[in-house]
């Protein structure tokens, strides 16, 4: 049964547990697929029982890595009590951008080559630790844009997950899978930014409000 982890949330991280995340990633990076709390201490100077103290046991260790991968990718910020078209775009395009430049890095790609490898081999529970703390969480953050979004009548949807999954899949196409199957797509800041702006795009024309809907929110 996996402990408790000392670390819930990315926010709480201090820089030194950054370092130790940061070593991590960077095992898996070069390859060490056998990741042991021994490798991490020996590579992050520090003791095991340091790394169970902060993080619990290895699967901690884990979900705060991921934790700590994912928290880059956010919406942008905005006043739910004044948001308005622009800046609901900006905030979609920022998370984007965010998104596409985190699962386009050598870290996550490495991070999520692992998690593929052991959910098909049930060596660990990896898989579920990037789907619960990357996929999910992350979908968790941009929900309540969306919801707020639809309260102030510039989108519709019946369901913010669903919308979300549109969202995401607009965003991802099939970058991520080639990603992880090798391909070397040049992934430059400006193409990014690009991809962004036409996923957003693509997200109002499916789910703009019409001006019925707009209408009715507004005299409710």
């Amino acid at each position: 049964m996996q402990e408790t982890s000392a670390i819930e949330h990315e926010e709480t991280l201090t820089p030194r547990q950054g370092e130790v995340l940061d070593a991590v990633l960077a095992l898996l990076v070069e390859g060490r697929d056998a990741l042991t709390m021994t490798a991490v201490a020996r590579r992050a100077s520090c003791s095991k029982e340091t790394l169970y103290k902060w993080f619990g046991d290895r699967d901690g260790l884990l979900t705060a890595t991921v934790k700590w991968q994912a928290s880059q990718v956010r919406a942008g910020n905005y006043d739910r009590q004044k948001l308005d078209a622009a800046a609901l775009r900006e905030s979609l395009e920022r998370f984007a951008v965010n998104w596409l430049g985190v699962i386009s890095s050598p870290t996550s790609i490495a991070l999520n080559q692992v998690a593929v490898a052991h959910a098909s081999s049930a060596k660990s529970n990896l898989g579920g630790i990037v789907l619960a703390n990357g996929r999910f969480a992350i979908g968790e953050r941009l929900k309540p844009l969306l919801e707020a979004a639809r309260t102030a009548g510039l989108i519709d949807f019946e369901n913010a997950e669903e919308a979300f999954r549109t969202f995401f899949g607009l965003v991802g196409r099939d970058i991520q899978i080639r990603l992880l199957l090798g391909d070397r797509l040049e992934m430059t800041e400006a193409g990014i930014a690009r991809d962004a702006a036409r996923a957003t795009r693509q997200f109002f024309a499916l789910y703009g409000a019409s001006f019925e809907a707009r209408s009715a929110r507004t005299s409710g």
